[in-house]
């Protein structure tokens, strides 16, 4: 699948989404854009298989994460066009806040994450 049609791919399942669809479709959506098998060299390794699976999986899914930040940022730049009561950076800044606050860092994680 080309990456056009992998972004194309994020955008559907975010529209699917908001229009109420079954998480089913959704996932159906995002299924396709991942490869269905993976090419794996004769007598390779365990990390070697792994590595050529990862390799395998690092182009779609760059695409999908592409996918659904160029959706974003186009819905963001419409949203704030308008005259909104909140930006759409102050939205995100809340919900990042919402969510800390929903999974807060274990005392014994050096990385606070």
């Amino acid at each position: 699948m080309r990456e056009n049609e992998v972004k194309l791919r994020a955008i559907a399942a975010i529209t699917a989404v908001r229009s109420g669809a079954e998480e089913q479709l959704v996932s159906d959506l995002l299924g396709e854009a991942m490869p269905s098998s993976f090419l794996v060299p004769a007598g390779a390794t365990p990390a070697e298989a792994g590595c050529a699976v990862l390799e395998q999986l690092s182009e779609p899914l760059s695409a999908l994460v592409n996918g659904f930040l160029l959706a974003f940022d186009a819905l963001a730049d419409a949203h704030d066009g308008g005259e909104p009561l909140e930006t759409s950076e102050q939205i995100l800044q809340h919900l990042a806040l919402v969510l800390a606050l929903e999974d807060p860092p274990q005392p014994d994680d050096p990385t606070g994450l």
